[in-house]
């Protein structure tokens, strides 16, 4: 049966099959190029990116650039005024030291947690495994907003308020990375934990000694998730803390826009949100070439 491209009749040269497929430069494969590929990625990437360009220069006008009937993209005398007010109005340096240590240790535990039940439910036999899986995977599907209230309560009773544990604790589990990890480890081949079983290496060797070096993508692509998912969070620590000492960077816009009652201080606003966004672009930057190794492993054998 003849395909496609042996279908392809140049009428030069009088009906007979040529056999050429169409060339990169045809009409129709630069429409589709354009229409299928360009375009979504074009507009995408507006969708996207022109909120936080808007917001970075919002955050360098003056407030009669920003509420105005007839907006502007760059600012006429650009200045770093909304900074200095950011920085007079909260405790900026206070709230970043509390973010820096709840991502850092909510994250690392978050990681070490993932990658020991992810071995567990792949390498070590004891009952029920399956269904501790689906257990995992259900827990995907919930959102985090459900468990508020029972772990407020939790939480409070232990005395857990306006302290580092409190904010922290309730999220330890991490179902995304441990779904994640598990459908890596089951890519790797059986021989490498055999060889390692056969020298004498026990759970935590194999571990920490063979399957954690050469999974290295994914486990950066966990830590990358769970580091701005820490960074951003929101609700959690907005509920369990009352005290400025204690809140982390973004509860502490709210403080800002609270002591902010007109829209002439947008631009304070803007330059708060540019100050938490700042450290987890950075982190995206040193770990962004990760990702899609990290997400692809396992994909193809």
């Amino acid at each position: 049966m003849p395909t496609a491209v042996d279908d392809i009749i140049d009428s030069s040269t009088g009906g007979r099959r040529t056999g050429k497929p169409d060339g990169p430069f045809t009409r129709s494969n630069i429409v589709g190029t354009i229409v299928g590929g360009y375009l979504p990625l074009i507009l995408a990437t507006l969708v996207i990116a022109l909120p936080l360009i808007w917001m970075v220069l919002g955050s360098l006008k003056t407030p009669g650039e920003i509420v105005t009937t007839t907006p502007k993209i760059f600012p006429q005398d650009p200045g770093l005024g909304a900074y200095q007010q950011v920085s007079e109005r909260i405790s900026i340096g206070r709230m970043f030291l509390n973010s820096t240590i709840v991502t850092v240790v909510g994250a690392s535990i978050k990681v070490l947690l993932a990658v020991t039940t992810a071995y567990a439910l792949v390498f070590v036999r004891f009952p029920f495994k399956r269904v501790i899986f689906m257990g995992i995977l259900v827990a995907l599907m919930v959102p985090p907003q459900v468990a508020l209230l029972p772990n407020y309560v939790l939480i409070a009773g232990l005395g857990g308020v306006d302290t580092y544990w409190g904010i922290i604790l309730p999220g330890l589990g991490t179902a995304f990375g441990t779904f994640l990890l598990r459908q890596h480890f089951m890519s790797l081949p059986k021989e490498i934990t055999e060889a390692a079983e056969i020298d004498g290496a026990g759970h935590f060797k194999r571990l920490f000694r063979v399957i954690v070096p050469i999974s290295g993508p994914t486990i950066a692509t966990v830590a990358l998730v769970t580091i701005v998912n820490e960074w951003n969070d929101y609700i959690w620590p907005l509920i369990i803390t009352t005290q400025s000492r204690m809140m982390t960077l973004p509860v502490g816009l709210t403080l800002l826009r609270n002591s902010e009652g007109n829209a002439g201080d947008y631009p304070v606003l803007m330059a708060g949100a540019v100050l938490v966004l700042l450290p987890v672009l950075i982190v995206f930057a040193a770990l962004q070439r990760f990702i899609v190794a990290g997400l692809t492993q396992g994909a193809v054998k």
